[in-house]
């Protein structure tokens, strides 16, 4: 297969970085335990990470070709790998902040370099949104597997133990090998390589020039909304599980994983459907399945309330249909930005991924933040409500962006 040791490399650091970013979810509710904090205090957890990850697109993002796909992503796992290993011995909630400020900020650089590699490893747009998709579907496999992987070293007996934190000796560790991985792996460089003359305010303006573009204005504004109800209710719900649905802190965690299961399967589905069908239908279906499954399944949730749960046969059925939202959720982000990728020439990819990522990551911590506190002052069955007001943005803004497609001329 052509290429194929650097496109396996790219799954690896994909997984190694699902499992550390979404384990926020994970880490916000062992931190009210652990350290006392509310949950509108835990929220800021989710700050930490996409604002780092934010900062770093806005500095680097005109810088990336500069320093080269490769080697940003060998720095970026160097620095993860290192921060992993170092909390542990520092069990403190200003070290897991600082934790996730490293996490944000390297897979900024990850990101922008695996959407910049993608363009170069693929012969067409078809190829392009395939394998898009296939390495989205493995992050979340990446989340999936995180979910286990934190609750194997914990212990509801002891929810005041921090022995959970030795995760990231593991999680360290595979870091190390997907380093290892990277440095051996070939990739040429040469065909997107520019001047090596310093960047300039002129370089970070490019960025931001191409929002006064309407096709990469819709963009930006659909993907800041889609990230701020998918974390909203990835970041939350092992929460929502202990809290609404009175379940044990590792069910909490491990049920959580069947929205990751079904986002991957969203995901892999999509790649085969959108082959035979328009993305503008397939993408306004799901959306609008996915606002049905939110008005069926949290009403569930009030019935469960009280009820003693021990194990996965006897949790509630809220907490088994609402993780399913993943289904109908996760075709929209990897489709809308293979669009917008194969809609720009390949010397742009690498500032439009810099957008990408800092609206990705502003409506992850809105999200994040907006939930929490309607979480701590409404209650659960509120702040998930709240999905279907960006859900129906997500509908306009699809409609417009189909409108606008075809808008960019490639000189």
């Amino acid at each position: 297969m052509r290429n194929w040791q650097i496109k396996l490399s790219l799954f690896l650091n994909y997984f190694v970085y699902a499992i550390l970013l979404n384990s926020v979810g994970t880490v916000i509710l062992k931190v009210q335990h652990n350290f006392g904090v509310s949950e509108g205090s835990a929220s800021i957890l989710e700050a930490f990470k996409d604002l780092s990850i934010a900062g770093v697109s806005f500095l680097l993002s005109s810088y990336i070709v500069r320093i080269g796909y490769k080697r940003a992503m060998l720095l970026a796992l160097g620095f993860v790998t290192l921060g992993c290993f170092l909390l542990p011995i520092m069990p403190a909630f200003w070290a897991t902040k600082l934790l996730f400020a490293i996490i944000g900020s390297s897979f900024a650089l990850i990101k922008m370099s695996v959407y910049g590699t993608i363009g170069l490893v693929t012969k067409d747009k078809k190829e392009h949104l395939s394998l898009m998709n296939f390495i989205e579907s493995f992050f979340m496999v990446g989340v999936l597997a995180g979910y286990f992987v934190f609750t194997f070293f914990m212990d509801d007996s002891n929810p005041q133990s921090t022995a959970w934190l030795n995760v990231y000796y593991l999680l360290g560790s595979i870091g190390a090998v997907a380093f290892l991985l990277l440095l051996t792996a070939p990739l040429d460089e040469s065909s997107i390589q520019q001047e090596t003359t310093p960047a300039s305010a002129t370089d970070f303006s490019k960025m931001f020039e191409m929002m006064t573009i309407p096709l990469v204005l819709v963009f930006v504004l659909c993907a800041f909304f889609y990230v701020l109800v998918e974390q909203s209710i990835m970041s939350w719900l092992p929460t929502f599980n202990s809290k609404v649905l009175s379940l044990p802190t590792t069910l909490s965690i491990q049920m959580a994983s069947i929205l990751a299961g079904s986002t991957a399967l969203g995901r892999l589905l999509a790649g085969i459907v959108m082959r035979k069908f328009h993305w503008h239908a397939v993408l306004t279906t799901c959306l609008l399945l996915a606002g049905a499954l939110v008005l069926i399944a949290i009403p569930l949730a009030n019935g469960a309330q009280g009820k003693v749960v021990t194990g996965w046969g006897d949790a509630p059925i809220a907490a088994f249909i609402f993780p399913l939202i993943g289904l109908f959720l996760s075709p929209i982000y990897p489709a809308i930005n293979s669009l917008i990728l194969t809609s720009l020439p390949v010397n742009k990819h690498g500032l439009m991924s810099g957008l990408i990522i800092i609206f990705s990551a502003l409506g992850g911590t809105t999200g994040s933040i907006i939930t929490g506190n309607i979480f701590q002052h409404f209650g659960g069955q509120t702040a998930f409500y709240f999905s279907l007001i960006p859900i129906t943005i997500l509908i306009i803004g699809l409609y417009f962006f189909k409108k606008l497609q075809g808008t960019v001329t490639h000189g």
